[in-house]
């Protein structure tokens, strides 16, 4: 079945069945490997992806719910790696092994653009990634340079 997804907005036309997990063809036919696979249940968050800016869960998704929406992955944030939430979490480096990151922070970039200046309450509420190495007060500081960047003229996605 001919699916049209547009990925970091790039229109591509696939052969997908509709009930595949967004994540797989996002992966394996498109090549970006920055999402990535860990618990397939939606739970851990490492697959994290928006679909019209808001995150998703990917292994979850099936391919045909994001047909006609765009489509944004972590390397489609920014071409260069300097969206404020990259920047911050290099800053302060946030990860140890880096694999849980990219879906958290497409779930912080989320965040951002819909509280700006989130509570603590906010963050827990709404970044539940799971992080083996357990990072999480280096992210939630990252999370608030973050926000103070993108509110003082940074830009957000």
């Amino acid at each position: 079945m001919a699916i049209e997804l547009t990925v970091n907005g790039v229109r591509h036309s696939l052969d997908a069945a509709g009930e595949t997990p967004l994540l797989w063809v996002v992966r394996d036919q498109l090549g970006l490997t920055g999402t990535k696979f860990s618990c397939g249940i939606a739970q851990c968050g490492a697959c994290t992806l928006h679909i019209d800016g808001r995150p998703v869960r990917s292994c979850s998704v099936p391919v045909s719910a994001a047909a006609g929406k765009a489509v944004t992955t972590i390397e489609g944030l920014s071409p260069d790696g300097t969206h404020p939430v990259q920047l911050a979490w290099i800053d302060l480096d946030v990860p140890q092994c880096g694999y849980c990151q990219s879906g958290m922070i497409m779930a912080v970039v989320a965040l951002l653009n819909k509280r700006p200046n989130p509570t603590d309450t906010e963050i827990d509420a709404e970044i539940t990634n799971a992080c083996r190495c357990s990072s999480y007060h280096r992210v939630r500081k990252a999370i608030r340079v973050a926000a103070a960047t993108m509110s003082a003229g940074g830009r957000a996605l």
